[in-house]
């Protein structure tokens, strides 16, 4: 696969992400990190495996309204079967129920390591970078 193949099929596992958590569609983040990927969350949040971490973004946002992640500015680095990449994002979520008129806004980075496996790119390591953030913490139902 061509290097520019390869940065396209990566950038596309952040748009994967991005939907997947949009669409609270769990089972799609099967395709973007590795079983055992190791992710952490601004410092704040740090967990080993994938379950764990479907499990800690549900915690979030399964209590939460609407959301839209948005990302963009990718930067990345392919070399043979591992990558490093990191993209600029911007994630929206509004309140549920009672919390309806309750917003939270982050901005940041994304930033993975990914090795290629036998059913393409995969992230292996995930970090959420977190530059500026907007309203309240109480959008989420376990704030």
């Amino acid at each position: 696969m061509s290097a520019s193949l390869d940065a396209r099929a990566v950038t596309g596992l952040f748009h994967a992400y991005a939907d997947a958590l949009d669409r609270r569609d769990w089972s799609a983040l099967d395709g973007v990190f590795l079983e055992d990927v190791r992710a952490d969350y601004n410092g704040t949040e740090v967990v080993e495996g994938r379950a764990a971490l479907v499990g800690m973004i549900r915690g979030y946002l399964d209590g939460c309204g609407p959301t839209q992640p948005l990302v963009g500015n990718e930067r990345v680095v392919v070399e043979g079967d591992r990558a490093t990449a990191s993209v600029k994002m911007r994630v929206h979520h509004l309140g549920a129920a009672e919390r309806a008129e309750l917003t939270y806004e982050c901005f940041g980075w994304y930033h993975a390591e990914l090795v290629r496996t036998g059913q393409g790119w995969r992230v292996a390591s995930w970090r959420q970078e977190v530059t500026h953030q907007l309203g309240t913490y109480e959008v989420f139902a376990r704030a």
